[in-house]
C-alpha cells in the first residue's frame, strides 16, 4: 500500500461505533488497526475490509498499559505509521447507586477512564510524528450527569481527559475531538432503543468529519443526538 495512506487504531473495535467507523475510515483510504477483546470478530471485520493490506486485528484489554503499547507496535509494523486513534472501548451499567455490583463500577471505570488514557499515552509519540488525531467516545452522559449514573461519572472524566489533553497537545500538531454520542442502537444495549434511535454508522460519519478537516481546523467537541431525545 502507499506509504502516504493513514493509518487509524480503533478500540472497541469489534462492533458498534468501532465497527462502523473501520468500515467508513477504510471507505475514507484508511488503513486500519482493530482492537478489541474479542479476537474471533475482529479478524472477521478485518477479512471484510479487504485483509492485512487494509485492516489488522489485536486483541487487546485497554485497562492493560502492555496492550496498549503492543497495538500501537502493530500499527507500526505493519504500516509503517500512526495518523489516528479512536479511543472507543466503554461499557455501561444500570442506573441507581445501590443497582449493580461494585466490581462492575470497577472495570467500567478502569475500561472508560484509565483504558481511554492508556490508549491515548500509547499512541502520542506515534502522532506526534504523523501529527496526528486523537479522537475519544464520550457521551451525552459527559455533558449532563444522568440520575444514579456510574456510566455518567466516566464520561464525565473522559470529556475532561479530552480537553486535559487538548491543552497539553496543542503545540504538537496533534488535534484531539470527543465524540459525544447520544442514544445509539448498538449492542452497547441489552435492549433494543425504544425512541428512534441514531445508528452506528451516524456516530462513524461524525468522527470521520473531524478527521478530514483540513491540518488547521481542530474539531474539539461533537454532541450528537437523535432529532427525538429530550435530553
Amino acid at each position: 500500500m502507499p506509504s502516504d495512506q493513514p493509518v487509524f487504531l480503533i478500540t472497541g473495535a469489534s462492533t458498534g461505533i468501532g465497527a462502523a467507523t473501520a468500515r467508513a475510515a477504510v471507505e475514507a483510504g484508511h488503513r486500519v488497526v482493530l482492537s478489541a477483546r474479542s479476537e474471533d470478530k475482529l479478524r472477521a471485520l478485518a477479512d471484510e475490509l479487504g485483509g492485512e493490506e487494509h485492516a489488522i486485528a489485536v486483541r487487546a484489554d485497554v485497562q492493560e498499559w502492555n496492550d496498549n503499547e503492543r497495538q500501537v507496535q502493530a500499527a507500526l509494523d505493519a504500516f509503517g505509521r500512526l495518523d489516528a486513534v479512536l479511543a472507543n472501548a466503554g461499557f455501561g451499567g444500570a442506573r441507581g447507586w445501590l443497582k449493580g455490583e461494585p466490581d462492575e463500577w470497577r472495570d467500567m471505570l478502569l475500561t472508560n477512564v484509565l483504558g481511554a488514557a492508556y490508549t491515548v499515552r500509547a499512541a502520542i509519540p506515534a502522532l506526534k510524528e504523523s501529527k496526528g488525531h486523537v479522537l475519544i467516545t464520550s457521551s451525552v452522559a459527559g455533558r449532563r450527569a444522568l440520575p444514579g449514573s456510574f456510566y455518567s461519572v466516566t464520561k464525565h472524566a473522559a470529556t475532561a481527559m479530552g480537553e486535559a489533553l487538548r491543552q497539553d497537545l496543542n503545540d504538537t500538531g496533534i488535534r484531539v475531538t470527543l465524540i459525544e454520542p447520544g442514544m445509539v442502537d448498538t449492542p452497547f444495549f441489552d435492549k433494543k432503543p425504544e425512541m428512534h434511535a441514531l445508528e452506528s454508522e451516524d456516530i462513524a460519519r461524525a468522527v470521520m468529519y473531524a478527521v478530514s478537516q483540513p491540518p488547521h481546523v481542530d474539531v474539539n467537541e461533537i454532541l450528537i443526538r437523535p432529532t427525538a431525545q429530550p435530553m
